[in-house]
C-alpha cells in the first residue's frame, strides 16, 4: 500500500435509533476516507449525526441502534504507529503487519473493539469528558495507568504525564485533582491527554475544544494539526467553522444525517458548492453574519428528497429526489443545483 491509500475507509454507514414509535435516522449512506497524515473536519448544526458516526465507530451506541455499513480500519499502518509510541506489547490488532487484511470496526465484536481497538488503535476525545473520566481516581492517577497500560513503566510514566499535561494546556499540578475539582475546559484538556497518551493512529476528536478560550482552542487545534503532520490521522468533529478552516485539509460538511459537500478546506470556503454550505459560512460574523433561514427537519421525519430543500431558496420540483455526489472543483456536493454551477451557467449570454 502506498501513503494515499486511507488509514480509515467508511462506505456507507447508516446509524438508526429504534424509538416505541419512531425511528430516528442519525446517519445515513455516510462515505468517508481519511488517511494517514490527514485532518479531516466534519462540521454542521447540532443534532445532525455528527457524534453519532464518532460513536458508531467504536462501538459506542445504546442497544437500540442498528448500525450498517463498512469502516475499514488498515492494520498495517495502524500497527507501525502503534509500535512507535511506546507500546511494547499491544494487541494482535495494534501490531498489524505488512499485509495484514483491514478490519471492520462496524463487525468487530464488542470484546474485540474493547481490548484492542478503543485507546490502541483510534482514539477518542470525547464531547462531554467530565461524564467519561473515572471519578475517584485524580487525573494524575488516570494518566499514569492510562501510559503505563501502554508501555511506560517505572519513573518513566509520571514524567510522560506532566509531559502530556503542558502538551495539552494543563499545568501538571491540576492532575492531582479530581474530575469534580476541574472546571470544565480543564475537564477537557484531561480527557484529551487520556486519548493522546496511547499515541493512536487515528483520533476522533468530538469538539475537543468545548469550554476553552480561544487561546486554549488554538493551542488544541495546533496539537492535532501536529499529530497529522508526525503521520497520524484525525476526524475532528466540531460546530466551530472557524476550528475546522484553521487546521483541516479538507472539510465535510453534514446536514441532516448526510454528508451535503466534502471539498479542500480552502477551496470550500472561497467558494461553496452546497446552498447548505454557504448559508453555514454567511453565519459567521467575520461575514454575513446572518443566520440560517428556517430549522432543520426532525431526524425521525426526513423528506424523501433533499432535506435542506424547505430552507433553500434554490429548491425545485427536482429536489423532491435526493441528489447524488457529482464533482465540483476539487471536491463533491450531494445537490441538483450546486452553486458553482448555477454560477457558471449565469454566466452564459442568452
Amino acid at each position: 500500500m502506498t501513503t494515499t491509500d486511507p488509514l480509515l475507509a467508511v462506505a456507507g454507514l447508516t446509524v438508526r435509533f429504534r424509538l416505541p414509535d419512531a425511528v430516528v435516522h442519525a446517519v445515513t449512506d455516510l462515505h468517508l476516507d481519511i488517511r494517514p497524515g490527514e485532518l479531516v473536519a466534519v462540521v454542521g448544526e447540532s443534532g445532525c449525526g455528527k457524534s453519532v458516526l464518532a460513536h458508531a465507530l467504536l462501538g459506542l451506541l445504546p442497544r437500540n441502534a442498528t448500525v450498517t455499513g463498512r469502516a475499514l480500519l488498515r492494520t498495517d499502518s495502524a500497527g507501525s504507529r502503534s509500535g512507535s509510541a511506546g507500546s511494547r506489547g499491544g494487541s494482535a490488532l495494534a501490531r498489524g503487519g505488512d499485509g495484514a487484511a483491514p478490519v471492520d470496526l462496524l463487525a468487530c465484536p464488542p470484546r474485540q473493539l474493547a481490548r484492542q481497538v478503543r485507546g490502541r488503535v483510534v482514539g477518542l476525545v470525547p464531547q462531554s469528558p467530565a461524564t467519561s473520566l473515572t471519578p475517584v481516581r485524580t487525573g494524575r492517577r488516570l494518566l499514569v495507568e492510562t501510559l503505563r497500560a501502554h508501555g511506560h513503566t517505572g519513573a518513566d510514566a509520571p514524567v510522560a504525564a506532566d509531559r502530556l499535561a503542558v502538551d495539552v494546556g494543563l499545568d501538571p499540578a491540576d492532575l492531582d485533582r479530581y474530575p469534580h475539582e476541574l472546571s470544565g475546559g480543564m475537564a477537557q484538556r484531561l480527557a484529551t491527554a487520556l486519548a493522546l497518551a496511547p499515541d493512536p493512529p487515528l483520533l476522533l476528536a468530538d469538539e475537543p475544544t468545548t469550554g476553552l478560550d480561544r487561546p486554549l482552542v488554538d493551542h488544541t487545534l495546533d496539537l492535532l494539526r501536529r499529530r497529522c503532520d508526525a503521520g497520524a490521522a484525525v476526524l475532528l468533529i466540531t460546530h466551530d467553522l472557524a476550528a475546522a478552516q484553521r487546521v483541516a485539509d479538507t472539510v465535510a460538511v453534514m446536514y441532516a444525517s448526510r454528508i451535503v459537500e466534502h471539498a479542500p478546506t480552502e477551496a470550500l470556503f472561497e467558494a461553496p458548492g452546497h446552498p447548505y454550505s454557504a448559508a453555514l459560512l454567511d453565519a459567521l460574523p467575520q461575514r454575513a453574519f446572518r443566520p440560517v433561514p428556517g430549522h432543520p427537519p426532525m431526524l425521525t421525519d426526513l423528506p424523501a428528497g433533499c432535506a435542506f430543500a424547505a430552507r433553500c431558496d434554490r429548491a425545485t420540483p427536482a429536489c423532491r429526489v435526493q441528489p447524488a455526489f457529482t464533482g465540483i472543483r476539487a471536491g463533491q456536493v450531494a445537490c441538483h443545483h450546486p452553486l458553482e454551477r448555477a454560477e457558471l451557467c449565469a454566466e452564459v449570454p442568452a
